[in-house]
């Protein structure tokens, strides 16, 4: 039987048998991070409103992880776009730390078409078997369609901002230069550069000189996996752009590597990691997302 709360939002569409099959969306880690860190920071969900939702996109229903506070309307909304590892629990507790402090924060499953990432045993076999199929159109309208459900459930849709993590970043940019409306967005660590094809014909370097928003990139100089000239090409080509996105900052740690904001995974930096929360939190009030 469907949660009732989603089966309220959507009594006529049929499932499929993975939809039933699956864990509950934001429970539990991709078995491609397995074991994780002692370290691993968990927010509780007290005072808040959270769990899987779903809404249409394109003909799809499309799974969420959503945070809340409970009771309240007009909240600002935070679109976090997943990682690699899809809407795992380290997304959900993002989502619910963003409610702690009074955001809708919304996490759609991007992944919902092409499988469960969370079952791979490695990187690699999620990028061929899931990411490689995915195009950057279907992502957009995907988040555009999370940003309606947002706004018809509490969300306040003239303060909305996107953080988004590694796999993720790389969106968080995109849909920055997609939608000028989006009043902030933070990026941790996206690419900014990489190959074009008919999936990913546009990166974030080549659609800067149109950004119209301000994005704050929060990057690690030991990233091996995001050469620091292709942030120096960023950097130019937004200076030469609208007054928006002109607005935009970077900061580059110089100890940290890639998903140093992963509490769950070697990789993380407490230290890095908290100030860029900090600057992360601080950025979206500052652009009127608060």
């Amino acid at each position: 039987m469907l949660k009732p709360e989603i089966d309220s939002l959507v009594p006529h569409v049929p499932f499929d048998r993975r939809t039933f099959i699956k864990a509950a969306l934001g429970s539990g880690f991709a078995a491609a991070v397995l074991p994780v860190s002692a370290q691993t920071i968990h927010t509780d969900s007290e005072g808040l409103e959270a769990g899987e939702i779903a809404f249409q996109s394109n003909g799809t229903l499309i799974p969420a992880y959503r945070a809340q506070p409970k009771g309240k309307t007009h909240l600002p909304v935070i679109i976090v776009i997943h990682e690699i590892f899809g809407v795992h629990e380290h997304i959900a507790d993002v989502c619910r730390r963003f409610a702690k402090l009074g955001y809708l924060a919304i996490a759609p499953d991007l992944f919902e078409r092409e499988g469960d990432a969370s079952v791979y045993p490695t990187v690699q076999q999620i990028d061929q078997n899931i990411v490689s199929k995915i195009a950057d159109a279907q992502v957009l309208g995907d988040i555009d369609a999370a940003l309606v459900w947002a706004g018809q459930h509490g969300g306040d849709l003239k303060r909305v901002g996107i953080n988004g993590f590694c796999w993720g970043g790389r969106y968080a940019w995109l849909y920055a230069e997609h939608n000028p409306r989006v009043k902030a967005a933070v990026s941790w660590y996206g690419r900014v550069a990489g190959a074009h094809t008919e999936n990913t014909p546009q990166n974030p370097l080549d659609l800067a000189g149109n950004l119209q928003v301000p994005v704050l990139g929060l990057y690690g100089l030991q990233d091996k996996s995001i050469p620091q000239d292709t942030l120096e090409q960023m950097k130019a080509a937004i200076a030469q752009g609208p007054q928006g996105g002109r607005g935009s900052q970077f900061v580059v740690y110089d100890d940290a590597g890639h998903a140093f904001f992963a509490d769950y995974r070697p990789s993380y930096r407490k230290a890095d990691a908290e100030d860029g929360w900090k600057r992360a939190i601080a950025w979206f009030k500052e652009h009127g997302v608060g």
